[in-house]
């Protein structure tokens, strides 16, 4: 859980760099600067360390140095503030595969209602979807308070909510199946 959490405040440092600059500082141009030396440090620093790769790093930079440019450009950091949604439109994509989510849970999860695990995995993508169409919507008002708001208490609460409802409903269910499964007579 630890190295999730990590490699979620890795994915998204130029984000949190930029959201909390601005809010202290209120100078879009000084934290889209800062959150874009912040991402290139951050892609040069694993590169000297030889630290593996993946597309996602390569489309974070991409999109940090391309949405920060056109807030630079124009002045409107409407478009730093969309950067989450294609986050959250990327990883509800690869949560459209059927089973993704498998690897992940327990055994005894997996092995007794796989049917569930992959609905939930389906369930996971749609969340991501709304999310992602969420940070859109509340970026297009500009309003900061209402974007670190969003990002940072509705976003997160959502998916912590949606873990924790995930948790106790394939808990019910297994417990259900294994007590069924006890009680029927041995042959």
């Amino acid at each position: 859980m630890k190295d999730v959490f990590a490699k979620l405040g890795q994915d998204f440092f130029s984000t949190i760099v930029f959201l909390v600059l601005y809010l202290v500082t209120g100078d879009v141009v000084l934290a889209t600067c800062v959150a874009i030396a912040g991402a290139i440090t951050q892609f040069v620093y694993a590169r000297i360390k030889g630290q593996t790769l993946d597309m996602m790093t390569y489309a974070s930079l991409a999109l940090v140095v391309v949405l920060g440019g056109a807030t630079l450009l124009t002045k409107d950091p409407r478009f730093v503030l969309a950067k989450p949604s294609i986050g959250h439109f990327a990883i509800g994509a690869i949560m459209l595969r059927k089973g993704w989510m498998l690897r992940y849970i327990p055994p005894i999860v997996s092995d007794t209602v796989p049917e569930y695990v992959i609905a939930a995995g389906y369930a996971w993508a749609a969340l991501m979807f709304a999310l992602g169409a969420g940070v859109i919507a509340v970026a297009m008002t500009g309003d900061m308070k209402l974007w670190a708001f969003y990002v940072s208490v509705v976003a997160i609460g959502a998916k912590v909510l949606a873990f924790a409802i995930q948790y106790v409903v394939l808990r019910v269910i297994i417990a259900r199946k294994l007590r069924a499964a006890a009680a029927a007579p041995q042959m």
